[in-house]
């Protein structure tokens, strides 16, 4: 008998709403239209495209719905895969400055936030997670990010790999998810992405599953 190869990765995906100063954000658009988009085009071998959410732009305030929808990942009706190991978040977030894609590496335990997120919480200094420690606490992804970037550029892409997302939303919701998922066995990766000004819609969508393929062939 031939072998089946490895189970198929179960990727789950969430982008961000509207925050300040950025009215349109192009991952709420990439997250809500990622399902259609690999419908038409296919998804990648090995890939199962599992629920794909768009969060508040905020941070303690929306830590509760935030750890549903990381949950529901493995025991809600999104859990499409037995094997844990084989499930991925992805968070998408945008840089409205940056001119390429970023491959976040890790996260800080340090919540800054230079304005209010969207439920007016604008925390100085303090950690995430009290019981992980201080704020110069690091969590990193167990996903080969220098591979992933390598993979992704040469697919003619604009990527770079980061080790810093911040001390904003973004940076809140990358140590959360790290946490769950050093707790769970599974992985957890954020993106961080330009305006749709700086890179086009299309091109976006298209790195969107390029990522999706990517992992899949290196998890």
């Amino acid at each position: 008998m031939g072998s089946e190869g490895p189970p198929a990765v179960t990727i789950h995906v969430t982008g961000f709403k509207k925050f300040h100063g950025v009215s349109d954000n192009p991952t709420e658009t990439i997250v809500s239209n990622l399902k259609e988009y690999t419908r038409k085009k296919g998804l990648p071998k090995g890939v199962i495209l599992g629920s794909c959410s768009v969060l508040e732009a905020a941070g303690q305030g929306a830590l509760a719905p935030l750890n549903q929808t990381l949950q529901s990942a493995l025991t809600g009706k999104d859990s499409q895969s037995s094997c844990s190991e084989r499930l991925i978040w992805v968070h998408f977030g945008v840089n409205s400055g940056a001119s390429r894609f970023a491959i976040e590496h890790q996260a800080v335990n340090e919540a800054t936030f230079l304005c209010p997120d969207e439920m007016g919480w604008k925390p100085q200094r303090e950690p995430i997670l009290p019981e992980d420690g201080g704020i110069s606490r690091v969590r990193k992804t167990s996903l080969p990010v220098e591979e992933i970037t390598k993979v992704l550029s040469k697919k003619g892409y604009e990527v770079t790999t980061s080790e810093d997302a911040g001390r904003f939303v973004c940076n809140y919701v990358y140590y959360q998810s790290l946490h769950f998922a050093e707790r769970n066995g599974i992985k957890s990766l954020f993106v961080h992405v330009p305006l749709f000004l700086t890179i086009d819609e299309e091109t976006q969508m298209k790195f969107a599953a390029s990522l999706l393929e990517v992992l899949a062939s290196l998890c």
